[in-house]
């Protein structure tokens, strides 16, 4: 019978550590341990299990068995819980009510801040803390726990979550203004075969958008491509005519209304999707992440970005 009173987070974050370095000298590295330290941790854990929890397939590789695999997304999800509970409690002892973990995938940055300044000014009795990621990072934090909260676009399959409309998300394609389709009306998608478009990295849900687009039109040709890292630098690539991008429309907000940018007027776009607050079925409600899940359906207008069209 295994013993949860015989386990301790040291024993279980050098098996953690030890599945992220592949090697048991690389993770005693990291902890500041000897190699025959973290060895006798994870013995010790094994004997607790009962089973072994890391197959060594080479000398210098090491991955995690399925029981191994079991207790890591154990300890992240305690960790996620741990570190929620501490924000919580430095809320109680800054006199507030309760806290709030808030994961936004990084499309909502350009608006996430002006939630949490409007929440500090109406809701003065809740700590908010806002953590900004692509949609693979914040899915991801979704199934460790480690949020109270999430915005985000489409709501993953996995984990499961309850999911709550906030508003639209449109998504426009994005040229210089001198670009030679900018002043064009009624262009079709396969009008955009010949262009380069700038997409954002695996994980990102505007990638994920981007390639469903071009699979419509790349038929017959491969349609060029050029991969950033975020949103911002793909504005920049745009205006410095690497390419043109299918991107939110609320990250260009600002750039579209100047006329530092302009939204090519394609048949069939703006692409119309939809935030969403979303959270975790396996996370314990609160009454403050209730207080500002409502607060966000009802106040999505005076957050999301005015838009030029």
């Amino acid at each position: 019978m295994k013993r949860l009173d015989q386990l301790n987070l040291r024993q279980l974050r050098a098996l953690k550590t030890v599945a992220e370095e592949r090697t048991v000298s690389a993770a005693a590295n990291v902890l500041g341990l000897t190699p025959p330290a973290v060895h006798t941790q994870l013995k010790n854990l094994e004997e607790i299990i009962g089973a072994p929890l890391i197959e060594r397939e080479s000398k210098d590789h090491a991955v995690l068995t399925r029981h191994g695999r079991a207790l890591v997304r154990a300890y992240d999800e305690m960790r996620a819980t741990l570190e929620r509970t501490i924000v919580q409690l430095n809320a109680l002892d800054s006199g507030r009510a309760g806290s709030v973990t808030l994961g936004v995938v990084s499309t909502a940055k350009y608006f996430a801040p002006g939630i949490v300044a409007m929440l500090g000014q109406e809701m003065p009795d809740l700590a908010v803390r806002l953590i900004i990621g692509n949609r693979g990072e914040i899915v991801e934090g979704l199934e460790r726990g480690a949020y109270d909260l999430c915005i985000m676009g489409r709501p993953p399959r996995e984990p499961l979550v309850d999911a709550v409309r906030i508003g639209p998300h449109p998504h426009v394609i994005i040229a210089p203004p001198e670009h030679p389709l900018a002043a064009r009306r009624g262009l079709a998608p396969s009008d955009l075969v010949d262009e380069r478009f700038v997409l954002r990295e695996d994980g990102s849900g505007t990638r994920l958008l981007t390639e469903r687009f071009l699979a419509e039109i790349d038929e017959d040709r491969p349609v060029a491509r050029i991969e950033m890292s975020s949103n911002e630098t793909i504005k920049q690539a745009v205006l410095s005519g690497l390419g043109i991008a299918l991107i939110s429309a609320h990250t260009v907000a600002y750039e579209l209304s100047v006329g530092r940018l302009v939204a090519l007027d394609v048949a069939g776009l703006p692409i119309l999707r939809s935030w969403y607050v979303t959270r975790s079925e396996h996370v314990a409600r609160t009454q403050a992440a209730d207080r500002v899940q409502d607060w966000l359906v009802k106040n999505a207008p005076r957050f999301l970005p005015e838009l030029p069209f």
